[in-house]
């Protein structure tokens, strides 16, 4: 993963720095080194469960983390040493826990906070100190961590949402670029590996539009809209509509490279797409900045260039029809030439009251009837929640009992490893294992030098400061140097509690490997994803979500354009099911002996449902230039051969052979009816030829779906 700017990660430690200050400061103070490990611990399990979030939800997050930490770290404390009691204690909450994840994503992390919180009190543990000395300093910690989140998010309110937003630019910016390469005239022959590509990178632009969505959603909930998020909304709704349009796919790519080759035009194409892909880095630089974004005149410049090359290409090919599809490819781009100079400019009046055109759909239900019926619908064994649950909770159980029957000292890392390490699935589970034990040897080799270097409590507390600091700044995007250092963290707390560090070194590797190792077996053998990961069910719902979308599109052809709520969700939903099938075949590749050649046929269902996809867009991106009469014969038709493909890629992954080719028959029957109709001007000629395109994808989808059948030969 790509290192975040340096300023953003500053800012976003900040509130660990002043808390972990504050407890170094106190515990100098009042010459109490024993109690820095617990209340450290506090703040970084804290830091765990940090959410963004308006004032009284980051409140009602503080409570609700309270809550959770006193229950999970008294049950720890209160079992510990008692043997079976303890490992059944720690098993239940572990799945408990776990399964609560099920509701949300918040309640997942405040249930993983937990579960850290029960191994820290079991880790701090030692005969001679007084039962309730450790849980109550780790909630403290807690507490003063979240007292400090609270002081600078009212410094700056705004700060986590302009980091979302200027992420979701920078990912916008690299699918900019990827789409520049399908029009690069001497790869044509390599663009099957390029809608692939698209497609990975449309995976990222969906998980930083989803982190936009969720901050702006917290922050819009139940308060006045405040203008600054106005702002950021506006930015949103701006990316999203910028993404549709790039998306969008208004001719076969291959085709119009091999006929346009030998013009100057594609490559100003190309150009002018590569210089939108940088102006959305600069937003994104001149978010991360604080500053407003200036549009570049250059890229004005460029703009006009492309205008006047189509105008000069469509003079000497008057009766070329890619030209109709050209010219749309060209006032889509203009779109978001237009969108891109209007971004700071644009009042935000109509953002400032609630309306449809400008809501936020829903992060996740409320009560408790909606959270009953989402943990009961993951009760089994096809709910990859309820499959961690239990792996997790059998590997915290085997943990428990090797220190319990060893009576191991300080054994407690190995499940503190193990359930840090152990990760939904296989791939993301490996990676960790290695990067966990390389960056604990690591720690431990710099780490053991600290005792010797540093003897005074002072400077062993400036490390701990430093290194936790360090902790939170890596941790989001390389996890081996986290390791690293939250290993000379924990090492140097040993040392204030005053334990012999060097004796505690070849156990803290040997502690490690042992967790890790637990964590590795249980995700291999302990039904591994390779049993549940269905590429079919995965495509499947892709391609029913493009069905979807193609309905809503429609409805809003016939009924006018609106960009609410419904239609972006439906929107999303369907780029987010392609954004999964895009993730489940990145996972299998890591295990190619495992999957063999459900990979092959899943990146050619990938290519091909992401084509359909970028040429439903472009219906979606025409909404708006319906008014241009088309004639009946010719309307009606266009929506009843439309309506029939929405409905076959609903139902297409549950066909046979027979049925599916019988309903591709009756399609095509419907586009040759379809052309004969269509009238004389751009928009019949346009709706008819995104129709075609999408008819097209259609049977190599269902090949790539259904890699048994034999394509039917066609007639003529």
């Amino acid at each position: 993963m790509k290192t975040p700017p340096l300023k953003p990660l500053l800012l976003t430690s900040l509130p660990v720095l002043a808390s972990v200050f504050i407890a170094a400061t106190l515990v100098w103070r009042f010459d109490v080194p024993a109690l820095a490990m617990p209340l450290v611990l506090g703040i970084i399990a804290g830091g765990l469960v940090d959410l963004d979030n308006r004032l009284t939800g980051r409140l009602k997050n503080i409570i609700i983390t309270v809550f959770l930490f006193t229950v999970a770290s008294l049950t720890a404390q209160s079992t510990l040493g008692t043997g079976l009691p303890f490992i059944a204690a720690m098993t239940a909450m572990t799945f408990g826990f776990t399964i609560l994840g099920a509701i949300g994503l918040r309640y997942r992390t405040f249930a993983f906070g937990a579960l850290a919180v029960a191994t820290y009190t079991s880790l701090t543990y030692t005969p001679e100190t007084f039962w309730l000395t450790n849980p109550v300093m780790i909630l403290l910690g807690t507490l003063l961590y979240s007292a400090c989140t609270l002081v600078f998010h009212i410094l700056f309110p705004n700060r986590p949402v302009q980091e979302s937003m200027a992420k979701a630019y920078e990912a916008l910016g690299e699918y900019f670029d990827a789409k520049a390469d399908f029009f690069d005239p001497d790869e044509a022959a390599w663009l099957g590996n390029r809608q692939i590509d698209l497609a990975m990178k449309n995976t990222g632009v969906i998980a930083a539009f989803n982190q936009c969505r969720a901050a702006l959603f917290y922050r819009l909930r139940g308060q006045h809209r405040h203008p600054r998020t106005a702002r950021m909304l506006r930015y949103y709704f701006t990316a999203q509509d910028i993404h549709e349009r790039i998306s969008s796919a208004h001719v076969d790519y291959a085709e119009l490279s091999d006929k346009l080759k030998n013009t100057d035009l594609i490559f100003r194409i190309h150009r002018l797409l590569e210089m939108q892909g940088q102006a959305c880095r600069n937003v994104a630089a001149a978010l991360t900045g604080g500053k407003n974004y200036t549009y570049s005149k250059r890229l004005g410049r460029a703009m006009q260039g492309c205008r006047e090359s189509l105008r000069l290409y469509a003079d000497g090919h008057i009766r070329n029809r890619d030209v109709h599809h050209i010219q749309q490819l060209l006032h889509n781009l203009s779109t978001v030439d237009h969108q891109l100079q209007q971004l700071e400019n644009v009042s935000h009046r109509d953002l400032e009251n609630e309306s449809e055109a400008s809501r936020i759909a829903g992060m996740e239900g409320s009560g408790w009837r909606y959270a009953w019926q989402n943990v009961k619908s993951q009760l089994n064994f096809e709910s990859a929640v309820f499959r961690h649950a239990v792996r997790l909770s059998v590997v915290v159980a085997a943990a428990c009992l090797i220190v319990e029957m060893l009576h191991l000292h300080l054994g407690y890392w190995i499940l503190l490893t193990a359930l840090f390490v152990c990760q939904p699935n296989y791939a993301a589970t490996k990676s960790r294992v290695y990067q966990r034990i390389g960056g604990t040897v690591l720690g431990v080799v710099v780490g053991s030098l600290v005792p010797y270097f540093t003897p005074s409590v002072e400077t062993k507390l400036w490390i701990v400061i430093a290194s936790t600091t360090l902790f939170f700044m890596s941790r989001s995007y390389k996890y081996s140097f986290s390791t690293f250092f939250i290993t000379i963290q924990a090492l140097t707390s040993f040392s204030l509690a005053g334990l012999d560090v060097y004796s505690a070194l070849p156990v803290r590797i040997i502690d490690t490997v042992i967790g890790s190792v637990l964590a590795w077996a249980a995700v291999s053998y302990l039904w591994p994803d390779w049993r549940y990961l269905t590429l079919k069910l995965t495509a499947a719902k892709a391609l029913g979500g493009n069905g979807a979308y193609l309905d809503k599109i429609l409805e809003q052809l016939q009924h006018g354009s609106r960009d609410d709520v419904s239609y972006r969700t439906v929107r999303r939903q369907a780029h987010e099911r392609i954004a999964a099938l895009s993730s489940s075949l990145s996972e299998m590749s890591s295990e190619p002996k495992k999957y063999g050649s459900q990979i092959a046929d899943g990146f050619t269902l990938l290519k091909h449902s992401y084509a359909l996809m970028g040429y439903i867009s472009a219906l979606g991106a025409y909404r708006n230039h319906m008014a241009q009469d088309c004639g009946e014969a010719f309307t009606e038709q266009f929506y009843h051969t439309a309506h029939r493909i929405a409905e076959l890629l609903k139902a297409m992954p549950e066909w046979d052979g027979q049925t599916f080719q019988t309903a591709l028959s009756a399609v095509r029957e419907d586009l040759e009816a379809l052309y004969a109709d269509i009238p004389d001007n751009r928009q019949g000629s346009v709706l008819w030829q995104q129709l075609s395109l999408i008819a097209r994808q259609l049977e190599p989808c269902y090949l790539a779906l259904n890699p048994t059948e034999e394509p039917v030969a066609q007639e003529g």
